[in-house]
């Protein structure tokens, strides 16, 4: 018999209580810095709870049921104007740099390397942006540079998790994997920013023998093949597994909670499916409905781990979606296309609100305020420096500029970095499925106002967004002067940060940045 095996054998009774005497006496961890939970939804909408982030209830918030959205927001913070771009990557690239998406030039969806994802255009020739996404490593063609706050929280001893999605750089590129930007650990990330399946008995998108059915299909769940385990959960499962083994080494853990769901296709999550159907809710309907408990389900797990494990005095959890949900297909909401966002209008992909806004809860023991609401807006890149100052990483150095602004003092109601800020969009592409508001855009939120640029067109868009929260009043003719700052302020911005804007086929000139075009709705 072979020596060594047979030792391994007898000794391995030994081992196992070892480690169980390990795990009930656990030696108190020397850093006290709070661990960090950022929960990300994939497309949910603004409306897409029952959680309402506006002042009153609307039919959106009585069908769908969050029940663990409406205890966190109870334990912490709710952002009623939270924004990010309309898009995925453009959105998460943002987030990973804390630069702002005209400058970082992910304006659109990312997936195979050197290739564009924007439709064609018989008028316009569109930019040629960073469809490679970002990396850490400089010099890869059409992608941007930057230093990942991932990475300075690894390097400054957090324990970093990422678990779902990714969709940060392209096939093949360094940006591709989690682990290239930061990340010790990663559970399923990869290029693709949606989904094949959410079936364990569709395999997440493989054939029997392993094949993918899809660059969408998602990898690293083998164990779940055939079973009748939803995606969601999956995900749910290797995450806890993942912070399990966190506690274990006596490091602050940043979990990155990155949901594949609410993303269609829209499979039916059975555990909640039949209730929706219940309630008379159209197959669709249902079925989206069981999307979003089972994502939120999956936070209610996260909470309860953190309170079983005796971390919920010391864990940050913060809860935000990547851009609105999606509302251009008429499959999705039978019959209510462009409209399960209202009062938002459109949705995904979009400069309107509902394409921009979204739900952002944050929860902090001890330093956020329970059951408390914040009006003032945000932007996805402020996520880079206030995640790093709650962490207590002060000095840190980035290859790239950081456009993001802590929101630390509106956590704490010690001040508000919103006042006289403005926010930013570019969108010099086009992104796939048409709706209001789809299309090369650029945009400025200042104040109450709101401007909104059409590239092709020249059309201006003026709105009061606290008055108008569904954009239905267009005021560019009746505010000339508020349409000329906010153009003026627009083009310079964009011009600083060397944004992009399309070109004219037929002349071969670029569209006039906002400042350039006199253009505005005419009164009706």
């Amino acid at each position: 018999m072979n020596t060594d095996r047979w030792l391994t054998i007898a000794l391995a009774p030994l081992a196992i209580t070892q480690m169980q005497a390990q795990d009930k006496v656990q030696p108190e961890r020397t850093d006290k810095r709070p661990n960090i939970i950022l929960f990300m939804v994939d497309d949910m909408g603004w409306q897409d709870t029952s959680l309402p982030f506006w002042t009153q209830k609307t039919r959106f918030n009585e069908l769908y049921e969050t029940p663990n959205m409406e205890r966190l927001a109870r334990q912490g913070m709710m952002f009623t104007q939270a924004y990010a771009s309309s898009i995925s990557s453009p959105t998460r690239c943002s987030l990973l740099t804390g630069t702002n998406v005209a400058r970082h030039r992910v304006t659109n969806w990312t997936l195979k390397k050197g290739e564009t994802t924007d439709m064609k255009s018989d008028i316009l020739e569109l930019p040629e942006w960073n469809y490679n996404g970002i990396c850490q490593v400089k010099g890869i063609p059409n992608t941007y540079y930057a230093t990942s706050f991932v990475q300075l929280l690894k390097d400054s001893g957090y324990h970093t998790i990422h678990c779902g999605k990714a969709h940060f750089g392209a096939l093949d590129t360094p940006g591709e994997s989690p682990l290239h930007l930061g990340f010790e650990v990663n559970i399923t990330g990869h290029a693709a920013g949606g989904l094949a399946s959410y079936l364990g008995e569709q395999n997440y998108g493989h054939t029997k023998d392993g094949k993918a059915t899809s660059l969408m299909s998602i990898p690293g769940l083998e164990k779940y093949w055939g079973t009748s385990t939803f995606a969601t959960e999956a995900l749910t499962i290797e995450a806890i597994k993942a912070l399990d083994h966190a506690k274990q080494l006596q490091q602050p853990f940043y979990l990155y909670m990155s949901h594949y769901a609410v993303h269609i296709p829209i499979d039916k999550d059975m555990r909640f499916y039949d209730k929706y159907k219940k309630k008379g809710m159209p197959d669709h309907e249902a079925a989206y409905a069981a999307l979003i408990e089972g994502m939120d389900k999956s936070l209610g797990d996260l909470l309860d781990w953190v309170d079983k494990n005796g971390e919920a005095d010391n864990t940050i959890v913060l809860f935000m979606s990547d851009n609105g949900g999606f509302s251009s297909d008429s499959s999705i909401r039978d019959g209510e296309i462009h409209t399960q966002n209202a009062p938002l209008r459109s949705g995904k992909g979009s400069a309107y609100e509902g394409g921009i806004r979204e739900p952002m809860i944050v929860r902090w023991p001890g330093v956020v305020k329970p059951d408390t609401k914040c009006d003032s807006y945000l932007e996805i890149e402020d996520f880079y420096p206030t995640l790093l100052e709650m962490a207590q990483v002060k000095k840190y150095k980035t290859v790239q500029p950081i456009d993001g602004i802590s929101f630390m003092p509106l956590l704490t109601q010690s001040g508000d970095p919103s006042k006289k800020r403005n926010l930013y969009w570019n969108c010099p592409n086009i992104w796939g499925n048409k709706g209001p508001g789809i299309g090369p855009t650029c945009t400025i939120r200042s104040g109450d106002w709101k401007l909104i640029y059409f590239y092709e067109s020249g059309r201006k868009e003026l709105y009061n967004i606290p008055t108008d929260i569904g954009e239905k009043n267009d005021l560019s003719a009746t505010h000339p002067d508020i349409t000329k700052r906010l153009s003026k302020e627009l083009g310079k911005y964009l011009r600083k940060v060397d944004g992009q804007r399309p070109s004219f086929k037929a002349t071969g000139k670029p569209c006039p940045w906002p400042d350039e075009s006199t253009q505005i709705q005419p009164l009706v």
